[in-house]
């Protein structure tokens, strides 16, 4: 029979164990995940392949993997400009709450969670897993150099869609690229708008952004043509992958979402920027993959 202290202990431990857990998930932003998996889920249904309950838990596998590892690099590697900004300096690696062992450790736990995944995806995604992980190590020195670097990051978290349509398919076409590149103008250009938030930041440390190289007017335009521009393209996807008119009534309904959420910033006022920025994609992203699988169903 364990003692006292010897129980005690072992549950401090358990206790730090678990807190530790809490803080890598804080750090990796795991509510959000929302914004990306319903988007891959939609690449996933709209593939001309059939509906099979196994890719649908590996493709969940490799996206928490792959969104896990992408996180955790961008952490790493921007701890050091993260420490310096008032709003960013509280997060987990800046503060201590994480060793950047712990982090590295972390992040190879999700790469290895992406390896898994391919054993039971398409054969091809065995040979273009390592992409995936190299935009994410990619980006975040893209804003040490370029102000397209909201750009840069839509590239690598708008895979998601495409991918799953190639890890289904085995296929490499244009079609996924539609979606890939309507997914990567529709983050890049919420990107535009949360970086609304550390432009002063940005000046005054030489880090690039849109609205620190143009300003906040000229930025939010960018972003609305982007968003349009993600509208055509999701209409091309839908034409080049034979999808019914339920997919272009989701369309439809994203677009009108995309102009809501535009509308809730302007140049003279950022005060709904979070409610634009958190709770409008989630809302997208969702609405986009029921639509995608009710066009599936009924189709």
């Amino acid at each position: 029979m364990a003692s006292p202290s010897t129980s005690s202990a072992s549950g401090s431990r358990s206790g730090m164990a678990t807190g530790k857990v809490r803080v890598l998930l804080e750090m990796i932003k795991w509510e959000h995940t929302v914004f990306a998996l319903p988007f891959a889920y939609a690449g996933m249904l709209a593939a001309p392949v059939p509906l099979s309950i196994w890719n649908f838990i590996w493709i969940t596998v490799a996206m928490i993997g792959a969104r896990t590892a992408g996180m955790s690099l961008n952490r790493i590697i921007d701890a050091r400009i993260d420490a310096r900004n008032p709003r960013t300096a509280d997060r987990a690696i800046p503060k201590g709450l994480v060793g950047l062992r712990e982090a590295w450790l972390f992040t190879g736990v999700a790469v290895a969670l992406l390896i898994l995944s391919t054993l039971f995806l398409a054969p091809i995604t065995r040979v273009l897993w390592p992409l995936v992980v190299l935009g994410f190590v990619v980006y975040p020195y893209t804003k040490r150099f370029t102000w397209l670097c909201h750009l840069a990051l839509g590239i690598a978290n708008g895979l998601a869609p495409g991918a799953a349509w190639v890890a289904v398919t085995g296929e490499i076409s244009w079609t996924p690229v539609f979606i890939w590149a309507a997914a990567a103008l529709w983050v890049g250009g919420f990107d535009v708008i949360y970086a609304l938030l550390d432009r002063d930041f940005d000046l005054e440390n030489r880090v690039n952004s849109l609205p620190a190289r143009f300003g906040i007017g000229p930025a939010l335009v960018v972003s609305r043509v982007w968003h349009a521009l993600s509208v055509v393209l999701l209409v091309a996807f839908g034409v080049a992958a034979g999808l019914g008119v339920v997919y272009y009534l989701g369309v439809v309904v994203v677009a009108w979402l995309l102009f809501y959420e535009q509308s809730l910033v302007r140049e003279n006022d950022l005060s709904k920027l979070n409610m634009a920025f958190f709770t409008m994609n989630g809302v997208i992203s969702t609405i986009f993959f029921a639509f995608v699988l009710l066009d599936r169903v009924i189709g």
